[in-house]
């Protein structure tokens, strides 16, 4: 029995003493590293020590002391660890400190160690960034092999996170979509270490997929942008030559119609817009944070049409979009204050053809017995032929695509009383009343200036009158 219990006893030792398998890590340079104490390790029982090679690094006890240690041999490693815990945590690792880790515990009985391959991962792209589009992109992840252990796999995502390939090296033709972070992600032993690093394209903002829609006299921000995180002076470096807006009138085309030249960016030290032609617009002040969009203080009929933004390169490269504004206006025929009984025409327009996704809905006042007009071609048209007072007030005219109230512009209708006979009978009548008085008044007053000029003549009959007093005769 006592045969049998002595060698169970010396494997147990023997399989708690054992090393662990080693945990491969992957990580760039720069990055914070944290090694975690294996899952056998009991806090409270196991005195910890972290080393690099032959190095001893930090340790912790039962009690809960802690340390990083130090002397001369530690000089490159200072500021750089700390313990979180029983973790040792690394700061922004250096290429000479990657290698091996090991984490071993005592007592001697109960003995853990564990190894933790340190491995470097690489990620970079040439050309620098930023870059133009058409410009060739090549994208490499190098990752360290551990000895005698497979080669890790390697595939690439793009910043949409979408996987690209499965090769070290992404080979591409920037383009905007190209712009964002991309992903190496790294995989050894069914763990993955991903890796990121950013791409810069200089490309104008994508122009928005829908047209836009306003009304009269409501305001509107016409986008364009180059990327935040691009400043002018990367912009400069890459040969830009011009930047400027343009405007193309409803119905002109961009190949046979004349556009007319909105503004014009100055590059020098201090960037400004210059403008050409003065359409009532006005760039918006975040021009150095490369927003490049104008805005519309109170729309007119007169500003549907195309705006196109425009960067021009001493390549030859030139990016631009195009943005179609919509401008809604609601018309009365034959004017907004009418008279009972008149015959009215309203119209909706949008100044051009409505796609099949689109719906103008004329709205009548809520007193007004009229039901809403919903119209799926242009213009909208109601007429009326003999409009009432109930249809004075507020009339308003909707642009719908589906579900969703694009935008809406309203028209206010004066409709007064239409005058009856005997209105009018009285109203004559008292006219010729007013004027019999004025008549009589006029007569009164003329015989009365005769009167008095009649009785001066009577009491004054000398020729040659002599006032009062005493005489020498």
């Amino acid at each position: 029995m006592r045969n049998s219990i002595l060698p169970a006893l010396l494997l147990l030792s023997v399989l708690k003493s054992m090393t662990g398998a080693d945990e491969v890590l992957y990580a760039q340079v720069g990055e914070t590293v944290t090694l975690e104490p294996p899952k056998e390790y009991n806090p409270t029982a196991h005195y910890l020590y972290w080393y690099f090679g032959d190095l001893e690094l930090a340790w912790r006890n039962p009690q809960g002391g802690s340390d990083i240690n130090g002397g001369q041999d530690m000089a490159k490693w200072k500021d750089k660890l700390s313990l979180s815990g029983s973790s040792l945590i690394i700061k922004k690792i250096p290429e000479e400190q990657f290698g091996t880790f090991t984490c071993k515990t005592k007592p001697a009985r109960d003995k853990i160690e564990k190894s933790y391959k340190l491995l470097k991962v690489q990620v970079s792209m040439n050309p620098a960034s930023p870059l133009l589009p058409g410009d060739s992109l090549s994208l490499t992840c190098e990752a360290d092999r551990p000895h005698s252990l497979k080669e890790p796999k390697i595939r690439w995502l793009n910043p949409q996170g979408d996987r690209v390939n499965n090769n070290v090296q992404h080979i591409v033709t920037a383009t905007r979509q190209h712009n964002g972070e991309w992903t190496c992600v790294v995989t050894n032993d069914n763990k993955e270490k991903r890796s990121t690093i950013t791409v810069t394209v200089v490309d104008l903002s994508p122009a928005p997929a829908l047209p836009l829609y306003t009304s009269k006299f409501q305001s509107l921000t016409i986008p364009c942008s180059i990327p935040s995180d691009v400043s002018w002076e990367q912009v400069k470096a890459k040969g830009v030559q011009g930047v400027h807006w343009d405007y193309l009138s409803l119905g002109s085309s961009h190949i046979s119609g004349d556009p007319q030249r909105l503004f014009s960016l100055s590059l020098n030290d201090t960037l400004s817009w210059q403008p050409d032609k003065n359409r009532g617009l006005t760039p918006v002040s975040s021009l150095m944070k490369g927003n490049l969009s104008l805005f519309i203080n109170k729309a007119k009929v007169e500003d549907r049409g195309d705006y196109v933004c425009t960067m021009k390169f001493h390549s030859g490269l030139t990016l631009n979009r195009t943005v179609q504004v919509n401008v809604l206006q609601i018309t009365s025929s034959p004017g907004t204050d009418l008279i009972s009984g008149q015959q009215l025409n309203l119209t909706c327009s949008l100044g051009r053809p409505l796609s099949s996704d689109l719906q103008l809905k004329l709205i009548p006042p809520k007193q007004s017995y009229l039901q809403p007009l919903t119209s799926d071609h242009e213009p909208a048209l109601l007429n009326i032929p003999e409009v009432g007072t109930g249809d004075g007030g507020r009339w308003k005219c909707e642009l719908w695509q589906h579900s969703t109230l694009l935008t809406f512009v309203e028209i206010t209708l004066k409709i007064e009383p239409k005058l009856s006979v005997w209105m009018l009978i009285i109203i004559c009548s008292v006219t010729v009343i007013v004027l019999l008085v004025l008549v009589l008044v006029f007569i009164l007053c003329h015989r009365r200036q005769r009167k008095m000029r009649h009785l001066r003549h009577r009491l004054c009959h000398c020729k040659n009158p002599k006032p009062k007093g005493f005489y020498r005769t």
